[in-house]
């Protein structure tokens, strides 16, 4: 494992920008440790929605791939995208960190199953109105961007109508608790209503390292609705029996008794014409 710098932890306000200018070169220090760690996990062309091992293939969530033109936001390596394209999608990938889309690119080389991908942010999404059928996110951006209504309102706006937006994302309960995974991690500690931004602060310099922000299930269901969205799904994966691996604050010991992950699907209904 690598060796990180020291930092300090607050709960504060953080602007979209802080949060894009730390979350971008923390996701570039730690992709090769990432990789490194749950590549085997996610597979090379594996879509894998949580830490308890979820598969599109069992939950279905995105419906028929088959012929849709398909965006993963926050795509990483582009497991995900190339388990879609593997069923026929066609999917592209877009994240924030230039070292995880390097390992994707390598990953199309070992494969050759490439997934076409770009360095952006999901608050502006570089595509064209009405260019895709489905859009994701496998815990990917969206817990580490500040302005969310801007995010979700570019997921509407690339999207058809009638088309499919899923997302997972650490279930809004686990605000609650540490993050931790062994028993310590099982009082609750925090208000579920406190919305403060989690934010680390490397010592040495001073910056922002480091931001996730926290939204409730009713935050979610209001962000989605107001934009025209219908959702269909709320899924909360139990930790399956004899499952042992370890991913941060997940673990069985956790997962016995609270859910870590909720994966949302919607379908894109707006009420008035474009």
């Amino acid at each position: 494992m690598e060796n990180h710098p020291p930092v300090r932890v607050e709960r504060r306000a953080v602007s979209e920008e802080e949060s894009r200018r730390a979350n971008g070169p923390d996701w570039d220090r730690y992709a090769d440790e990432y990789q490194a760690t749950h590549g085997e996990f996610l597979g090379d062309a594996g879509f894998v929605w949580g830490p308890e091992g979820l598969t599109e293939a069992e939950a279905r969530v995105l419906g028929d791939v088959a012929d849709r033109d398909v965006l993963e936001v926050g795509s990483g390596a582009g497991q995900c995208s190339r388990w879609v394209r593997a069923q026929g999608g066609r999917s592209y990938g877009l994240d924030l960190s230039m070292r995880q889309l390097q390992h994707s690119r390598r990953i199309d080389l070992e494969t050759g199953a490439p997934v076409p991908s770009v360095l952006g942010t999901a608050t502006a999404l570089p595509f064209a109105d009405d260019s895709f059928d489905v859009v994701f996110s496998s815990f990917g951006a969206l817990q580490f961007i500040s302005d969310i209504e801007t995010a979700v309102a570019e997921t509407a706006r690339v999207l058809r109508r009638g088309g499919r937006y899923a997302f997972s994302i650490t279930h809004p309960t686990r605000w609650m608790f540490p993050d931790d995974p062994g028993e310590e991690g099982l009082t609750a500690s925090q208000s579920y209503w406190d919305r403060t931004p989690y934010v680390e602060v490397d010592d040495e310099t001073g910056r922002v390292s480091y931001v996730e922000h926290h939204r409730t299930l009713g935050d979610w269901v209001a962000l989605l609705a107001g934009q025209g969205f219908v959702i269909t799904d709320l899924r909360e994966p139990e930790w399956p029996d004899n499952h042992e691996r370890v991913w941060g604050g997940w673990s069985g010991v956790r997962g016995q008794f609270t859910p870590g992950t909720a994966i949302f699907g919607a379908t894109y209904s707006p009420t008035t014409t474009p």
